[in-house]
């Protein structure tokens, strides 16, 4: 295998990560803003208040877009194969 092709295919798997993980940390990080706003204006200063809701959000995110990331994981797939198919040919 030439270095381009397994360089393409490495930045594929990268991109498919990134996409792929951006919605739950983006939902994560709003629930995590919101709660760190919640917790100055009510002077509240624990530290583990916002572990629970940030996980909870990023279950029910992974859950609501599950189908959508399923799709999108097996069309990447698939396309990665078929093009080191198209380079061993």
């Amino acid at each position: 295998m030439e270095d381009s092709v397994f360089l393409t295919l490495t930045q594929n798997v990268l991109i498919l990560t990134l996409i792929l993980s951006t919605p739950v940390l983006i939902i994560s990080m709003v629930v995590g803003l919101v709660i760190s706003i919640f917790q100055a204006v009510t002077q509240i200063q624990e530290s583990t208040l916002t572990f629970v809701p940030k996980i909870i959000a990023g279950i029910l995110t992974m859950i609501i877009l599950l189908p959508w990331m399923l799709n999108m994981f097996m069309s990447r797939v698939n396309e990665m194969f078929e093009y080191v198919q198209t380079m061993i040919k």
